[in-house]
């Protein structure tokens, strides 16, 4: 199974693309991040994520896309925005037809950790480890949506899951 991973932004977007069998360990096969220039009306940047969003899961095909939730923390004019370019990559996704599952940041930070309040930086070794990268990937964004994707990875091959 392919899952795209999505960290949601609308100045960057991170995505990470993870392949994961049964029995084996998962493995990273592209992560990086699409960049939005900042001088640009927000309507001009959401076709843009749109576009190269496409472009992605055009060229990657993934079996799902794994999307964190989103999460506000003081700055509601900044999560208008990601919410904005949120709802621009669930509209491409399922225009695709591509299964699209979301988790909160405790339900990433469990999956990847094993614990729920764990550290942006616990995450991104976490994730480095599991997916036996040589370094962290970069940007931050990239980093988090691989760990996005390991979550589903992880939930989707639950013995749990299976036997319902």
């Amino acid at each position: 199974m392919k899952v795209l991973g999505i960290d949601p932004g609308f100045a960057i977007v991170g995505f990470g693309l993870v392949r994961t069998e049964p029995g084996r360990r998962p493995a990273a096969l592209s992560c990086g991040a699409i960049n939005t220039p900042a001088g640009e009306p927000l309507p001009a940047r959401l076709v843009q994520i749109a576009d190269d969003l496409d472009v992605l899961l055009e060229r990657f095909r993934p079996d799902a896309l794994a999307i964190e939730e989103l999460f506000f923390n003081t700055n509601v004019t900044t999560g208008i925005g990601v919410a904005q370019a949120r709802g621009v990559i669930l509209m491409t996704a399922q225009r695709r037809g591509v299964p699209i599952f979301e988790y909160t940041p405790s339900q990433v930070k469990q999956a990847v950790v094993g614990y729920g309040k764990a550290e942006k930086r616990q995450v991104m070794e976490m994730t480095r480890r599991l997916l036996d990268l040589k370094e962290l990937p970069r940007p931050d964004d990239a980093a988090d949506a691989l760990a996005v994707a390991l979550c589903h990875a992880r939930s989707a091959t639950s013995l749990l899951r299976a036997e319902r």
